[in-house]
């Protein structure tokens, strides 16, 4: 599993062998707790009996009714009904459309939420001892969204770009419905958060279990709230849920929050959100998997490339282009990443990209003097000098392709497609070129070999990793394009299976000139024997 770590280790690589040892060790260690959670999160212990046990409240059938009050603040401020339902069975499913009032306050870049609450039909919520409410926001606040017209036209736009108060036009609402029975002694730490106990004598029982889900709020839905808007269309769903599919509930709504915090953005969380909301659990424990495979072969890989480049002093076999036009591709990857995505997605991508400009320098062989603070290029050798040779007759004939196809798709993309400035119109071109036409830089390795009929200069272990995480991603994203969705980029759909091609020319290569290498040395290897 580890080539590197079955050689002699030299100057400290078996230590640091060790450390990446060690780091995978506790990444498998974590998945496994991982999946024990996972675990017990799908297979919750109900209580035998006994007085540790917190039955349902809902067992004994109450008749319940739910109210949807509107207000400024909650807990403090005047409740307006907006929604009654009586009576309501907790055991059904309902949507109900309607008109919600908007106070004067709210028009005026006000806020506005929406207190759900289940109590004793007949009897107001304040005067029931067992009620459950639940808050949730009616408005949120993000930049104006410009019309079609405001984005073609050339004049300054009027309006400020600071954030307005929107409209949400969903509120979906679910109960935990399944009478379960806890104990209280094992009692989960999600389901903690939201219950309420009642205890009359020894026995115990919780209150319904309520949640707004916030994972049906979208921000295409919004509606941007005018001065003159007195009326907004309100659209109350309700869904009746087990405790396995509300714990379910619980943890994507953590995860959206957490990703708030890392610094994704609405439009980012929106496909999250699309993706968690209309799969089922075991495709998305599926998609963990996976996931977690993915990340072992980077890593693997990775930590390979390092260790490999660290110790290559003749660069013999290498095209220099490849190296070249794979920095670049990673900069303007990580520049265009860099206008719409998070920190959390950028530091891998910068990690990549700061690799591959160190790959460039220990390819060309430049060395940073830092007593003099001069850039010193080492010379080549002869076999070097031969390696240049090659890579430029390959890369001159790769660019009677490449650079026509480029400037064509930038001329059309310009022309027809709708741009947000010149800026964003030429990194997405050239980002564009990265993704459909990547894959060609790796061309000019592939005749470096085929001219020197040899691959032992390159990291067979690397190409291996990348190879399989390579093929999973891109096996995942054609599944996910022919199923769904059509939320892929044009320039995704074009570069799915681009790589196999080349890791498949390349495992060809390897099986055709290895084998010579082994009968010669072998050969000699025998004559040598003869001559003793």
């Amino acid at each position: 599993m580890f080539p590197s770590c079955y050689s002699k280790p030299a100057d400290g690589s078996g230590k640091k062998s060790s450390i990446a040892k060690l780091l995978l060790g506790v990444f498998v260690v974590y998945m496994l707790h991982t999946a024990w959670l996972l675990y017990g999160f799908l297979n919750t212990k109900p209580c035998d009996g006994g007085e540790h046990c917190i039955t349902s409240y809902l067992a004994a059938r109450p008749r319940l009714q739910m109210s949807v009050f509107t207000c400024f603040v909650p807990d403090n401020s005047q409740l307006n009904l907006a929604l009654k339902i009586d009576p309501f069975d907790p055991y059904s499913t309902f949507e109900r459309q309607v008109k919600v009032y908007i106070p004067e306050e709210t028009r005026s870049n006000g806020s506005l939420y929406a207190v759900v609450y289940m109590h004793k039909a007949g009897v107001s919520p304040l005067d029931d001892s067992r009620e459950v409410h639940y808050a949730a926001q009616l408005t949120t606040y993000i930049p104006p969204r410009h019309t079609e017209g405001q984005r073609n036209s050339n004049k300054v736009p009027t309006r400020p770009d600071r954030p307005i108060s929107h409209w949400r036009p969903h509120l979906s609402i679910t109960v935990m419905s399944e009478a379960f029975t806890f104990n209280k002694a094992g009692l989960p730490s999600d389901v903690r958060r939201y219950m309420r106990v009642s205890q009359e004598g020894k026995q115990m029982m919780y209150l319904p279990l309520l949640l707004v889900n916030e994972l049906s709020f979208r921000v295409k839905d919004l509606m941007e709230i005018s001065i003159d808007t007195d009326y907004l269309p309100l659209t109350v769903s309700y869904e009746g849920i087990s405790l396995r599919r509300f714990r379910f509930w619980i943890h994507l709504q953590d995860v959206v929050y957490s990703l708030r915090q890392f610094g994704f953005t609405e439009e980012n969380i929106d496909e999250i959100k699309e993706t968690l909301a209309d799969s089922n659990l075991y495709l998305l424990v599926l998609t963990a998997v996976i996931t977690a495979l993915q990340l072992i072969c980077e890593f693997l890989a990775l930590k390979n490339d390092i260790s490999s480049w660290r110790k290559k002093k003749n660069m013999a076999g290498m095209s220099r282009k490849s190296v070249l036009w794979r920095s670049l591709g990673t900069l303007l990857i990580f520049l265009h990443l860099l206008e719409e995505t998070s920190l959390l997605v950028l530091l891998p991508v910068g990690l990549g990209a700061c690799v591959e400009v160190w790959k460039v320098f220990k390819v060309y062989k430049i060395q940073l003097q830092w007593k003099s603070s001069k850039l010193h290029v080492n010379k080549l050798d002869e076999e070097e000098r031969k390696t240049v040779e090659y890579d430029s007759q390959a890369s001159r004939y790769l660019s009677y392709l490449v650079y026509p196809l480029c400037i064509s798709g930038a001329i059309f993309s310009l022309a027809y497609l709708r741009q947000k400035s010149y800026y964003s119109w030429m990194i997405n071109s050239l980002v564009t070129g990265v993704y459909a036409l990547g894959f060609l830089s790796m061309a000019p390795q592939l005749f470096i070999n085929h001219k020197l009929k040899s691959v032992s200069h390159l990291q067979g272990t690397v190409l291996m990793y990348r190879g399989m995480n390579t093929l999973i991603s891109d096996l995942c994203s054609f599944a996910s394009f022919i199923s769904s969705s059509g939320s892929f980029s044009s320039s995704h759909q074009l570069s799915c299976f681009r790589d196999e091609l080349l890791f498949l020319l390349y495992l060809y290569q390897r099986r055709r000139y290895a084998p010579k290498v082994r009968r010669r040395e072998s050969g000699s290897h025998s004559k040598k024997l003869k001559t003793q």
